[in-house]
């Protein structure tokens, strides 16, 4: 992570509405994975923090008690406690707090959750913070995963792959070459060395895990197009009054790379990494 970039309220500014059509799902399996390495039972609490929409936070809220999800942004809590109303879960409270101030009458967990979130937060000061709500026999769980886009696959697919090289080639036509992130940017990507932080924080075990379906999606243009516009660094505010010439031109590049309106996308492998102090 940059040293002098900062968060802001900007980050996924417009991105919610985008992430149920643009977004994959997580591995089917994925639930049941994190289940049957941490002895879930039905009882206990779930704190997902960085929730976004909710998507993991739906996923495992079912193994759980309660669950609360917790996020900055307005416009991902509004959109997870819509998708949890479809879904017809009742037992999840939604939470507007940034994870470096997570107040104390949260409460105590069984499993804190992450999932392509820890990397926007002061690491240390979070891990240390989560550390003092969770259960003495409780589990951080760190979900990684790119959910956007599938993995690059040589097998051959019902239809044509989406043409992400050329995509993320307009986007810097609009945007610039410097990766953006709410009002700042990113040239050097986001920050990695999480093992070092967790131990520093006072997490000893460590146990990962790898999920893979191997699923196929079919997609359509309106799923690319969201799929780019879930991406802090595509979020719909960075392209101001220019946004409805982008989706143009984004929108002729699809239908030139298949006429037909349909793309197929292999999901990637799943990871995730369970920490206990």
């Amino acid at each position: 992570m940059s040293d002098d970039w900062e968060w802001d309220e900007t980050l996924f500014a417009g991105s919610a509405a985008h992430y149920s059509v643009g977004r994959m799902p997580y591995p089917a399996a994925l639930a049941a994975a994190v289940r049957d390495a941490l002895g879930l039972d039905g009882t206990g609490r779930l704190l997902d923090v960085g929730c976004g929409p909710g998507s993991l936070t739906l996923m495992l809220a079912p193994l759980f008690a309660s669950t609360v999800g917790v996020d900055p942004d307005a416009g991902m809590l509004a959109e997870a406690a819509r998708r949890a109303k479809e879904a017809g879960l009742e037992d999840v409270e939604w939470r507007r707090h940034r994870a470096e101030e997570l107040p104390d009458d949260l409460g105590r967990f069984k499993v804190v959750a992450f999932a392509q979130s820890f990397h926007w937060m002061d690491r240390l000061r979070v891990a240390r913070r989560v550390r003092g709500l969770l259960e003495p026999a409780g589990y951080w769980i760190h979900v990684g995963a790119t959910t956007h886009r599938g993995a690059e696959d040589a097998e051959t697919l019902p239809h044509p792959a989406p043409p992400w090289d050329r995509i993320s080639a307009l986007v810097a036509a609009y945007l610039g070459p410097v990766r953006r992130a709410g009002q700042g940017f990113l040239p050097g990507g986001t920050a990695g060395g999480e093992e070092a932080i967790m131990r520093e924080a006072g997490y000893t075990k460590v146990t990962r895990l790898q999920v893979d379906d191997g699923r196929v999606f079919d997609r359509d243009a309106d799923a690319i197009v969201s799929a780019v516009f879930s991406l802090s660094s595509s979020a719909p505010h960075l392209f101001a009054e220019r946004l409805p010439a982008f989706e143009i031109e984004l929108r002729d590049l699809l239908a030139e790379a298949s006429p037909g309106g349909r793309f197929a996308e292999r999901e990637v492998s799943t990871g995730v990494v369970v920490w206990r102090p």
